[in-house]
């Protein structure tokens, strides 16, 4: 079984040109903190309330990125809450985005293909290798929004990281994504780690805007 960062990487690429959908940096950065602190929480180890995010279970995952990401937050003494560790593995993004892209390149899903633009710039793409695993969480992710099917809770999570960061306005056009709209609103209010990665992420957006409404001293 893909993970959830994973499944939110196959999310993010076109289907035919192996590039990534845009989507702002800040909230691609946050929807995957958020997916390994939720794959964490779907494993046992940690837990979360209104208030502070807690270790349950410290023993290995058997998953070098989520035992790195469980250790750092077993070594504070000090409880925080959702929003605090999701900007806080937010600086981790990077290597939680490659470490996925490796794991599906060497699932077999994805091959990675180095395109030379002019003679000293490489730009690394990802086309579908294998479009089953990508079909899949697509396909599942589709057929729940235009349904009235119950979720089961790592698509519940799937479908508000996808919100958080906009994906869904990138997936559909504009009246599909209001056809669903209130679908996707109504599934996000069930997980908790998603409403509050959407909460972050809207708090920042509005600290970008005013930081460019006010305009430089």
């Amino acid at each position: 079984m893909l993970t959830l960062a994973e499944e939110i990487v196959l999310l993010t690429l076109d289907d035919e040109g192996g590039k990534f959908l845009y989507v702002p940096e800040h909230s691609m950065r946050y929807a995957l903190s958020g997916a390994v602190l939720m794959e964490l929480a779907f494993r046992g180890k940690i837990d979360a309330d209104p208030d502070s995010l807690f270790i349950l279970d410290t023993t290995s995952t058997n998953d070098g990125m989520l035992d790195s990401i469980l250790k750092q937050i077993a070594k504070e003494e000090e409880r925080h809450d959702c929003s605090y560790w999701i900007q806080y593995f937010g600086r981790e993004a990077y290597r939680i985005q490659q470490v996925a892209l490796q794991r599906l390149c060497d699932a077999g899903i994805l091959r990675a293909e180095d395109k030379s633009f002019l003679w000293v710039f490489k730009s690394r793409r990802y086309p579908i290798r294998n479009d089953l695993a990508e079909k899949e969480v697509k396909q599942r992710i589709m057929a729940l929004l235009f349904s009235d099917d119950i979720p089961d809770p790592r698509d519940i999570a799937i479908i508000g990281l996808a919100e958080s960061c906009r994906l869904f306005e990138r997936m559909f056009s504009r009246s599909e994504y209001e056809r669903v709209r209130g679908r996707i609103e109504e599934i996000g209010r069930l997980e908790l780690i998603g409403q509050t990665i959407s909460k972050v992420v809207r708090e920042i957006e509005f600290q970008l805007g005013q930081a460019t409404a006010i305009g430089p001293m």
